[in-house]
């Protein structure tokens, strides 16, 4: 598949499916998001732990969308931590990981906040520190990226 470019930049979707390579994760749904400056993954059962003097964190995903199928477990040393503010105005103080997220071909590095988004329309947001690594939003447009098999798509409830 073709992906579209600008002169500098990927042009991709408002929402897109995308990789978590280093969470063992192949195809998640994603909705980028310019309003946000961060991006967030669902997580559950957060745990923080000390390994070699540093702080680190163990936390559960589930990639699918209302679905708590396939669940994984992923470590990471805790990059920082953040008070978030939400769109409606609440403040929550959030752990913050550095991940991959396979986009568009590419692979980006970018701090993912961890949170619980089980009644948000995406288990993951992509906010504008990841997109500025050379991507471009176009919102009149879905799954530029291209989408998983059918099967795989099933499996996530929310098509």
């Amino acid at each position: 598949m073709r992906v579209p470019t600008t002169t500098d930049s990927t042009v991709a979707g408002w929402r897109e499916w995308v990789g978590l390579p280093g969470c063992r994760v192949e195809w998640v749904k994603a909705k980028l998001d310019t309003g946000a400056r961060s991006s967030a993954i669902h997580a559950f059962d957060i745990h923080e732990f000390e390994r070699d003097g540093e702080t680190w964190v163990r936390f559960s995903i589930h990639p699918w969308q209302r679905s708590r199928e396939d669940a994984t477990t992923v470590e990471s040393p805790v990059h920082d931590r953040r008070v978030v503010r939400s769109s409606s105005g609440h403040e929550t103080e959030r752990y913050v990981v550095r991940m991959d997220v396979a986009l568009m071909g590419r692979t980006v590095t970018t701090e993912m906040t961890l949170s619980s988004r089980d009644q948000m329309g995406f288990r993951l947001l992509i906010g504008r520190e990841a997109l500025r690594q050379g991507f471009v939003v176009d919102p009149a447009q879905s799954y530029l990226g291209g989408r998983p098999k059918r099967a795989v798509r099933r499996r996530n409830r929310g098509g």
